[in-house]
């Protein structure tokens, strides 16, 4: 069984960190614990820190201290191995290793960097680390400068190197290719190598290869005089302003930076104005050179501006600075959320992940992580992607999610709204989306709206609505989506972002309608803890509900938690654990436990039983100790709307967990509401969960 693996590389820039950032999203996906090793880093100063261990542990979320993260500096490794002990490198690797094997069910290992002083020994270092630690490699080169037999053969020999001595190589990796020679590089390496070790070919990705405003910042040790918030601004291209404005307005080109010297307002003022302009490109930033800042006049305009990228004041000359500006090397960081999720896409889509993971992770971990289930999520949404209607079209976070959905390649999205302005409001907030991948329907205007309204007069006339009745409801961006999913020109709905749950949930409720075994539409949060998640239901629709509803819910959200890979355990909660309570509240739970135990006997259930209980085993054990749920419970089901609503948010603030939801079930097609407090985030994935209840049915 492997516990571990080991990422190698056979020089610098190799691209090293779209593989580990990948490697490492695939691994939470499939096991409960993941940590992160680097046997050797670099030297750093006072306050710095290994970027590569910021990252990982920053955005994965890794529980582990800095320090634990490596072994040993450059610097160590090579007065060791001067002073004839190189041991003590081993050693003390080995040991630092150990330390935290056990705390992790699978740890990614990471390589050196083939970067400065003592690079020459960096390779066998590698090999022998690899060998020490008994755990497999996966392998990888860079494309770049190299024919199609270089680099096949630099991949061969580190492969040679590696099983000479003893190290089984998993896979080999040639990163930085030319996308038209990705097949040819593929079938290359297939060609050269044995038909156990596995072969990805992962494309050059010019939105990996360009510098962020950060960096710029950061190697030219600039001041930042406006735009801090858009620091993580790529940068594509960049050009010198020292002709006049007119002239170099024909030289600005998307995503550009601008260097020009400090006292040029002329050109200053006239790329801010480019910048807004709908007829020129969008600028990524501004460098000041000469160490001139403008005068306070100019100051005051450009504060005045609505929207400043980022304008920085560097000392130096402009030609100096440009050199300086086209000799950086980008790098992965922490803060860089589109440079990592880029990297992590790009694995996926060119590594043979799924016959990796079967040879990486030989074991299953006891129960499901929330790394384990948002990344089961996905793979179902994209296993069958299904037609998710967004009826707030022009809302920001509502666009910024639909960019991640569409970039994942999970779902189908419909955004209802006018074209031209969700066009120009994603142009205002600079995102790339790619609109040729998303249907965007004015309501009104559409081709669907008659028959709609006619459809709509039809179910609702018993009811006293007439033609202009129903042709002002359809008008609503809550009844046109909710009639889209009713009439199957959508899968589901997901909306309340800006506006409340009853206007997105009336019109389900009138036209979907619940399920035939259905009374009573109800909702669920899962909610993501540090190692588990959990099922909480009803925590955003029902007030009060009585026995019989109680039981409802519970029936209900045990077979939401089945469709979602969660065994469900249910707890129905009180504030007495079996029989040592009395009082209405307490037997109305001790009821509705009744009610489930006689219409779903197959369910595990305890009630009424107290949240301590139910959670921890210890207490379980104490105050039930004979019951198969109490300490181990999985779906909570909260004696009413006040006691839940409450719960999942003390829970959420003081954990720090992930809810995801609410997520409505008991209605035929799939309606989920947000909260107007969501997140770009809390958007996703409740996106992704509407299109599996669309799969489920």
């Amino acid at each position: 069984m492997s516990k571990a693996i080991y990422v190698a590389t056979t020089e610098p820039n190799s691209g090293k960190s779209i593989v580990s950032l990948g490697l490492m999203h695939l691994a939470l996906g499939k096991t409960a614990k993941v940590g992160y090793f680097r046997p050797i880093i670099n030297d750093y100063g006072p306050g710095e820190k290994d970027n590569h261990i910021n990252t990982v542990i920053s955005y994965f979320g890794i529980q582990m201290e800095y320090n634990e993260a490596y072994a040993c500096t450059r610097s160590e490794v090579i007065h060791n191995h001067n002073q004839n002990k190189s041991y003590e490198t081993t050693d003390k690797i080995i040991e630092k290793y150990k330390a935290i094997e056990s705390r992790f069910d699978f740890i990614l290992v990471e390589g050196t960097d083939f970067s400065g002083e003592g690079s020459i020994i960096e390779w066998d270092n590698n090999v022998e680390i690899a060998k020490n630690l008994g755990i497999p490699v996966i392998l990888l080169a860079s494309g770049v400068g190299k024919t199609l037999e270089e680099l096949v053969d630099n991949l061969y020999l580190a492969y040679d190197s590696f099983n000479n001595k003893g190290v089984e190589v998993l896979m080999v990796i040639g990163n930085k290719v030319e996308p038209k020679n990705v097949n040819l590089v593929t079938n290359g390496l297939l060609k050269a190598l044995p038909d156990d070790i596995l072969v990805g070919t992962i494309p050059l990705n010019p939105t990996l290869g360009n510098p962020t405003m950060k960096e710029i910042v950061n190697e030219l040790k600039g001041e930042v005089l406006f735009g801090h918030e858009y620091l993580n601004n790529q940068v594509s291209n960049f050009s010198v302003g020292a002709m006049q404005l007119r002239n170099y307005l024909t030289h600005f080109k998307d995503h550009g930076l601008v260097i020009t010297p400090g006292d040029r307002s002329d050109i200053i003022l006239g790329a801010l104005q480019a910048n807004l302009s709908s007829n020129y490109p969008t600028a990524s930033g501004m460098v000041l050179t000469g160490g001139l800042i403008p005068e306070d006049p100019v100051i005051q305009l450009i504060e005045g501006l609505s929207e400043i990228v980022p304008i920085i004041s560097v000392q130096g000359g402009t030609f100096k600075i440009a050199n300086k500006v086209g000799a950086i090397r980008p790098k992965i960081y922490a803060e860089n959320k589109q440079k990592i999720e880029a990297s992590i896409l790009d694995f996926t889509r060119f590594v043979p992940v799924n016959a990796l993971a079967e040879r990486l992770i030989t074991f299953e971990a006891n129960g499901i992580t929330p790394r384990m289930f948002q990344y089961n999520l996905l793979k179902r949404a994209k296993g069958a992607k299904k037609h998710i209607v967004l009826p707030e079209g022009t809302d920001e976070r509502i666009l910024r999610a639909t960019k991640e959905l569409i970039d994942a390649d999970a779902v189908k999205i419909t955004l209802l709204g006018d074209s031209e302005e969700i066009k120009a409001k994603a142009r205002q907030l600079d995102l790339s989306i790619n609109f040729e991948k998303i249907d965007i329907i004015d309501p009104v205007h559409s081709k669907y709206f008659e028959d709609y309204v006619n459809t709509l007069y039809e179910l609702r006339k018993h009811k006293n609505v007439d033609k202009a009745m129903a042709s002002d409801l359809m008008a609503d961006i809550s009844y046109f989506g909710t009639m889209m999913v009713y009439k199957g020109d959508a899968d589901g709905m997901v909306s309340g972002a800006v506006h409340t749950t009853q206007h997105t949930i009336r019109p389900a409720l009138q036209l979907i309608k619940t399920k035939a075994n259905v009374s009573i539409v109800s909702s669920v949060f899962f909610m993501c803890l540090e190692d588990r998640v959990s099922v909480y239901g009803d925590c955003a629709i029902n007030p009060n509900p009585d026995a019989e509803q109680l039981a409802e819910i519970a029936i209900t959200s045990a077979a939401t938690s089945l469709a979602f890979g969660i065994e469900p355990k249910i707890a129905m909660l009180s504030y007495s654990s079996g029989t040592s309570g009395s009082g209405e509240d307490v037997e109305r739970v001790r009821q509705a436990t009744k009610y489930v135990k006689e219409r779903a006997p197959y369910l595990k259930v305890e009630g009424p039983i107290q949240y301590d209980a139910a959670v921890d085993k210890s207490v379980g054990k104490t105050k039930m100790p004979d019951s198969e749920v109490a300490g181990q419970a999985s779906v909570f089901i909260f004696p009413d709307l006040n006691t839940g609503n409450n719960t999942y948010k003390a829970v959420q603030r003081e954990t720090k967990a992930l809810a995801i939801g609410p997520i409505i079930q008991g209605l035929n097609k799939p309606v989920n509401d947000l909260s107007r407090g969501s997140t770009v985030n809390d958007i996703f994935n409740t996106v992704i969960i509407t299109a599996i209840q669309a799969q489920v049915g």
